[in-house]
């Protein structure tokens, strides 16, 4: 039986299949991109919910795999030379389980590396200006009377929007006719745009041809449906 008594997460969360890939995490956004991707590549995995509200991340166990303290983050105990691997960043973990596998991510070069750019697309730009525009929407920002800041990032996430919507014209996916980590990167995101934050008004996402056509066949997968549940909650 593999041990992961080095990690000393596995003694906050103790591993019930230590031989199977251990995700910590939440269904977030950035959460699901992780369990979406394993339940796609069919990839034996145990869940472990991690409670952001209850400060769970911030604890010295959690702490010992991720020092900045985010979800998800993984054990893989069949890592790098056999050997147990922790890895954190969702874009970090979507290559790494793309290359482990050989799928989800194309073997040419070229295309790799371009797959790449749009996985990075959703790191450096979406992720961070659609979370802000939540924050400023539905969460403590909706109070500030300035509403300033709240349309900087409407506009950003619109703009956005829009390089997603000219890049998925004639295409099923990303990629074209492959789905890849680059979908899996920004679906959680979009749909939590204008589903769980409530901002396709302002984003004028009713606009959009291209974009929900896309999120609708992500959704559609059964893959998807599943990560989208994992961990699931209390």
């Amino acid at each position: 039986m593999t041990d992961l008594s080095a990690f000393p997460i596995s003694k906050r969360w103790p591993a019930q299949h230590p031989d199977r890939i251990q995700l910590y995490s939440l269904p977030t956004p950035n959460g699901v991109k992780v369990s979406i991707a394993l339940e796609e590549l069919e990839l034996p995995y145990e869940p472990h919910l991690i409670d952001i509200g209850k400060n769970e991340t911030w604890g010295p166990e959690f702490l010992s795999l991720n020092p900045n303290g985010k979800i998800p983050a993984i054990i893989d105990p069949n890592g790098p030379g056999g050997k147990p691997f922790g890895l954190w960043e969702s874009g970090a973990i979507l290559v790494y389980l793309a290359e482990k596998t050989g799928k989800l991510i194309p073997s040419d070069a070229g295309l790799r590396y371009e797959t790449l750019q749009w996985v990075f697309f959703q790191m450096a730009g979406v992720g961070p200006m659609f979370g802000q525009l939540g924050f400023f929407h539905k969460f403590a920002g909706k109070e500030y009377e300035d509403k300033r800041p709240r349309d900087r990032y409407a506009n950003e996430s619109k703009r956005l929007l829009g390089v997603l919507e000219t890049r998925l014209t004639g295409r099923d996916w990303i990629m074209g006719s492959e789905y890849s980590i680059a979908d899996i990167a920004l679906l959680g995101w979009v749909r939590n745009l204008v589903g769980f934050y409530g901002a396709g008004e302002l984003v004028d996402y009713a606009s959009l041809k291209q974009v929900p056509l896309w999120l609708e066949r992500g959704l559609a997968r059964p893959a998807v449906q599943r990560g989208l549940d994992s961990p699931k909650r209390g």
